[in-house]
């Protein structure tokens, strides 16, 4: 069995969640609000899902350090050395790396990390913790790098996928390939063929394997890790500004994974969203009898559906004959627009910060 007390949690709430947008804006991102109006934002529901099941000690925290203040106010009880702000933005490679060489550096030269999202939406805790304490214990025994999916109940276009290949231990495969976003055809064809899993994009590693496989992998990573690796060990951090700006910006999945003999993938069980755009919600939060969602204030919705409306808290609004579309009021700005056309919302964003 896995010693527990070498499980550790790296939160990445670094992200500024534009896809949301009026909602979501990179000075106050997606992670740091109530999106689905439960009393807790997302990156606070994060930290409480985990520390559940990890000591508090051991949750790491890592962000933009725009956002740093915002992470204090939201996780007073998180002390500041557990977070772990960024100089520049790097993607999720990056992140993962600099909480890997923290967490060896300063607590546990032999810990198992997950490395979670602040963004998602789970549901079933119990099969989420005991999901993630087999995929810890694997990883530590195992010695390999493990990413997590479920197993896909619609063609979802707006998902990643990951391809199973054999299987080494019930609900542990090898990864054959990864896809992002497929079209609509090919996941049908994913679907159909039981040999994909959706990416929830957590992700297991030994600190130490993920280290060497960092070095191995990525060029860039074989002359910057060591620099940092000894800057660490004496304590200090003075040149973690230079990490990141040598860094190139890569996702976990293609920038260490992708093509990997290490890379493994777990089935998991829990329920999952990824709060990543405004139309994916109608299909992971409660809607009404027409698949209408209201969030925020309140909506008398007459012939609609298939809508979802976010109001301030406190506003109402009467809609009638409104099908398929985004109405969302927030920060000033009121979005109307069709709920699969998000070429519109980029372009509705991009041109309200011209």
């Amino acid at each position: 069995m896995n010693n527990t007390d070498q499980n550790y949690c790296l939160i990445l709430a670094g992200g500024i969640g534009t896809r949301l947008w009026p909602m979501s804006t990179e000075e106050m991102p997606k992670q740091f609000l109530d999106v689905l109006d439960t009393g807790r934002t997302l990156l606070q529901q994060t930290y409480d899902r985990f520390l559940r099941f990890i000591k508090p000690d051991h949750i790491y925290i890592s962000t933009n350090q725009q956002y740093l203040k915002t992470v204090q106010e939201q996780l007073p009880d998180v002390p500041r050395d557990q977070i772990i702000a960024e100089p520049v933005r790097r993607g999720t490679l990056a992140s993962v790396a600099l909480g890997s060489l923290i967490i060896a550096a300063k607590r546990d030269a032999q810990a198992n990390v997950v490395c979670s999202p602040a963004d998602h939406w789970i549901t079933d805790e119990t099969t989420f913790q005991d999901d993630i304490r087999k995929g810890l214990e694997f990883v530590g025994q195992e010695k390999v790098l493990l990413t997590m999916g479920l197993r896909p109940s619609r063609p979802k276009t707006s998902y990643g996928y990951i391809q199973m290949g054999e299987e080494v231990k019930p609900g542990f495969s090898r990864v054959k390939s990864f896809t992002e976003k497929p079209a609509r055809e090919y996941a049908e064809m994913f679907l159909q063929s039981g040999e994909f899993l959706w990416n929830v994009g957590i992700f297991m590693c030994n600190v130490q394997v993920m280290l060497q496989q960092l070095i191995k992998q990525v060029p860039a990573y074989e002359v910057e890790l060591p620099r940092l690796m000894s800057e660490l060990a004496q304590s200090a951090e003075r040149k973690v500004p230079d990490f990141f700006t040598a860094l190139p910006k890569l996702n976990v999945d293609y920038g260490v994974l992708d093509g990997n003999d290490k890379a493994y993938v777990q089935q998991a069980h829990f329920g999952w969203a990824d709060i990543g755009t405004w139309s994916a919600l109608l299909n992971d939060a409660p809607i009404d009898d027409n698949d209408n969602l209201v969030l925020g204030g309140k909506a008398t919705l007459y012939n609609s559906g298939g809508n979802i409306i976010r109001l301030p808290k406190g506003q109402k609004a009467v809609i009638c004959g409104l099908k398929d579309y985004v109405v969302i009021q927030e920060n000033g700005i009121l979005m109307v627009c069709p709920k699969e056309d998000a070429a519109m919302m980029r372009r509705m964003r991009t041109e309200s910060l011209l």
